[in-house]
């Protein structure tokens, strides 16, 4: 197992992973956005892509807490990124509860706006938010290995 273990960091190391497990805490959200958005400013992107990238990380992390774990502090999020060249890659996992992305409605109709902001839905707009602001998204569950979302943004 330790050598396992070795070999996987050299493995990162190679390849250029970055990885960072925190627990799963609505205070650690800015920790993991801020982690995600450095690799992405090293790897070229200006202000409004890194905008819109750790805005992507935020709303999937804080669904993590929420939806997976259904509360702060009952797991873990290991969130890693990726250099590959022309693109860069972000993958979140956690081991709450799994996810089917095509159950998730699709988000209210805002081309005409309730004249009361208040009555404005809350929620409901997270996944579509990343679908539109990523160049791909994609969600897998594993039964060993959890909930696990990539997101890929194409460099400019």
């Amino acid at each position: 197992m330790v050598v396992r273990k070795l070999l996987g960091k050299l493995w990162n190391r190679l390849v250029k992973r970055h990885e960072l497990t925190v627990p799963g805490h609505y205070a650690q959200v800015q920790r993991v956005c801020q982690f995600v958005a450095d690799g992405a400013r090293r790897a070229g992107f200006g202000e409004d892509e890194l905008f819109r990238i750790e805005l992507c990380c935020d709303e999937a992390a804080t669904n993590i807490i929420e939806h997976a774990y259904g509360g702060e502090g009952i797991g873990s999020i290991t969130v890693s990124y990726q250099d590959k060249g022309d693109r860069f890659e972000i993958v979140l996992r956690d081991n709450g509860r799994s996810f089917d992305p095509t159950t998730v409605p699709a988000p209210p109709d805002l081309t005409t706006l309730p004249p009361d902001p208040q009555a404005l839905p809350v929620g409901g707009f997270g996944l579509h938010l990343i679908k539109q602001l990523m160049d791909d998204v994609q969600f897998t569950f594993d039964a060993r290995k959890g909930n696990r979302l990539r997101m890929v943004k194409q460099k400019p």
